[in-house]
């Protein structure tokens, strides 16, 4: 009986080893199993990591690659004797323009009442024409300095330089020199070349005081201030040869031009330009064509000073600066002269002396509206006053008003209409209308359809 129990005693012993044995050895499996997957999971870790890290470098490596792809290549140096390659390869620009005329009046008797006649001034001539063409060349000289030459060729064929200039580039604090032929900085309008005038003419200020556009052979400086608000001024001389003063055989300064310019933005849409300008010449001689009191056609000449001084606006529009759509711009500019000197009557007659002095004034604004793209509208006011001229010779008695009636107290004016398409930014075709009572007693109707291609590089216009 006793070995019967210790029989099954020892039997249940031997199962209870066996079977501690058994989970001993699932225990020590599934503790081999844990550790071997955290040993992959840091190992796989590990490798994530590294990946990523690769990754990373060759997006840099790429976007370098890129960046130094895109990049334009350095320009050379400059040899020491100047020019480098651009000396050889200007940028080149043509301009075409021209027109058909149909006016009222014939334009050959084309005067502006009360004013002395100066350069050529007028709507031009009647039917199909060739207008203004313009041909430029421009280039960096050297570090220092940028040339340009631009050749214009009238209807009659003519040629000559209207610009040719060099300026400077690297001048410090904000200082800027320009010596040659150029057009002045004098007022807004006259800095302008003509393929960029919103009209197809001139203001009647201009025509009058101005001979169309000043020009000048000589020196211009200009100064931008470092401040916050635009502030410009310079200050030219020059030859004095163009109207209205004269060409004179002396040495030194002949004409004297003073500017500043202000301006400044207005939120995100909007900008605006005011500037002042004083230019002072003298004429010898300044002749030009008129009639005596009989109707007889004589010479009469001006010799004196001519000061004249103006002030301008420009104000600017554009739905956050962006123009393409819509834009708007208004434009102003006033202009006063006073002429003190001398007055010769019949210089290839009688050629009676004597003194002369006027004070005369004229102002135009007008308003250009880009209605939608490509397409614009804008309207202009011209005005002129001539004022009473006090004649020496006729406060004496030797002559009388009718011998000067060209001179006789006037205010001109005229009013102009135009619309314009612009397919592309290097062509425009425009359509003007104007009422001009530029002349005493008659008032011209004048139509107007002008062409105008651009060709080559061209530089931006001025603001």
């Amino acid at each position: 009986m006793w070995m019967k129990k210790n029989r099954g005693a020892g039997t249940a012993l031997l199962l209870l080893l066996l079977m501690s044995g058994v989970g001993r050895a699932h225990a020590d499996e599934l503790s081999e199993l844990k550790s071997d997957i955290a040993a992959l999971k840091t190992t796989y870790a590990q490798k994530i990591v590294a990946l990523e890290a690769r990754i990373a470098q060759l997006e840099v490596q790429a976007s370098a690659a890129t960046a130094i792809a895109e990049a334009p290549p350095p320009p050379p140096p400059a040899p020491a004797g100047g020019g480098g390659q651009s000396a050889f390869n200007p940028a080149v620009s043509v301009i075409l323009a021209g027109n058909y005329a149909n006016l009222s009046q014939d334009p050959a008797t084309y005067r502006i009442a009360g004013f002395m006649p100066g350069a050529d001034i007028g709507p031009g001539e009647r039917s199909f024409n060739l207008g203004e063409s313009e041909l430029t060349l421009a280039a960096n000289v050297d570090p220092y300095f940028l040339a340009n030459l631009t050749v214009a060729i009238g209807a009659d064929d003519s040629i000559h330089a209207e610009e040719a200039y060099f300026k400077t580039t690297a001048l410090p604090a904000g200082l800027l020199l320009k010596g040659g032929r150029f057009f002045s900085g004098i007022g807004y309008l006259n800095e302008v070349h003509a393929h960029a005038w919103d009209f197809i003419d001139q203001p009647l200020v201009y025509q009058a005081f101005l001979g169309r556009q000043y020009a000048t052979d000589g020196l211009q400086v200009k100064w931008l201030a470092p401040t916050d608000l635009f502030m410009e001024f310079g200050a030219e001389t020059g030859n004095g040869r163009h109207f209205p003063g004269t060409g004179r055989n002396r040495n030194g300064m002949n004409s004297t031009t003073l500017f500043m310019h202000a301006g400044n933005d207005i939120g995100d849409s909007a900008s605006w330009r005011a500037g002042l300008s004083w230019l002072d010449q003298r004429a010898d001689n300044r002749s030009f064509d008129s009639v005596d009191g009989t109707g007889a056609p004589i010479l009469n000449a001006f010799t004196g000073s001519s000061r004249l001084w103006g002030a301008d606006f420009v104000y600017k529009w554009a739905p956050l600066g962006n123009s393409i759509e819509r834009q708007f711009k208004f434009q102003a500019e006033f202009m006063h002269r006073i002429e003190s000197g001398s007055l010769a009557f019949d210089t290839q007659g009688g050629n009676l002396n004597g003194s002369y002095r006027s004070s005369q004034s004229g102002w135009y604004a007008q308003g250009v509206y880009q209605f939608r793209p490509r397409w614009r509208i804008g309207l202009r006011y011209d005005s002129l006053h001539s004022g009473d001229p006090s004649i020496g010779l006729v406060a004496a008695g030797a002559l009388t008003l009718a011998d000067f009636s060209e001179l006789a107290a006037s205010s001109p004016d005229r009013t102009s209409l135009m619309l314009d398409w612009s397919p592309s930014e290097f062509s425009r075709l425009r359509l003007q209308y104007a009422q001009d009572q530029a002349r005493r007693d008659a008032r011209d109707h004048q139509l107007f359809l002008q062409y105008l291609y651009s060709i080559g590089a061209h530089g931006a216009h001025k603001f």
